[in-house]
């Protein structure tokens, strides 16, 4: 099967299994979905929408997220793991929406990936599910799962994002991207399938016998 074949395959496999996948992440506007993702850097989406309905009540926009101060922001997300790290970047892009963006999440890459704590592939969730312009987030499991179905080599996240964006039709990104995560996250995770264990993986390579030796982003 060819890499065009095996892409084809996994956008209808993953469509009859999502066809609406849901942000799993939970947010209400631009801002408080910027906040989310940046929180759940090595952390589960599960443990960081356990620990945001707090930290919106008393920080829902950048005005007032801004007005809490490192300190408060870290007693908040401190179950969560760099917290130190995501407390003082919250309070510091909080301050820069507000000086800099007239307190509006701004809907360009360059504008996003000039915040705190903000790199391409954060920028990239935002600009995908808050404005719906067409990105290939790449987090560990679409990294993973990219090697394992032959989509990619696994030699650089960059090099991921790029090798699926030319394989996907644009108009399927933004949606592709969450179908892809909630498989790995459902059949494929790292330790529940090597490469030949879950449907997708044995229908791609069902003569596949030797687990898939992963390149780490």
């Amino acid at each position: 099967m060819k890499k065009k074949e095996r892409a084809q395959l996994v956008q209808q496999r993953l469509m009859e299994l999502y066809p609406e996948p849901a942000i799993p992440l939970d947010h209400t506007d631009s801002f408080t979905l910027l906040v989310a993702v940046l929180l759940s850097a090595q952390c589960t989406d599960k443990k960081v929408n356990e620990i945001t309905p707090a930290l919106f009540r008393v920080g829902g926009t950048p005005q007032r997220m801004a007005a809490l101060g490192v300190d408060t922001i870290l007693d908040i997300i401190r179950p969560l793991g760099l917290a130190p790290q995501k407390a003082k970047a919250l309070a510091g892009l909080s301050q820069q929406l507000i000086d800099r963006f007239d307190s509006q999440v701004p809907q360009t890459f360059e504008g996003l990936e000039s915040l705190p704590g903000v790199g391409h592939k954060t920028a990239s969730v935002v600009m995908s599910q808050a404005f719906g312009h067409p990105a290939f987030p790449v987090d560990t499991h679409i990294h993973r799962l990219a090697q394992r179905w032959g989509l990619s080599d696994g030699s650089s996240v960059k090099k991921t994002e790029q090798d699926l964006k030319k394989l996907f039709p644009e108009d399927c990104w933004n949606r592709l991207h969450l179908q892809i995560i909630y498989y790995g996250r459902e059949y494929c995770s790292a330790r529940g399938c090597d490469g030949t264990k879950c449907p997708l993986c044995r229908e791609l390579y069902p003569n596949r016998r030797k687990p898939v030796v992963h390149r780490k982003a």
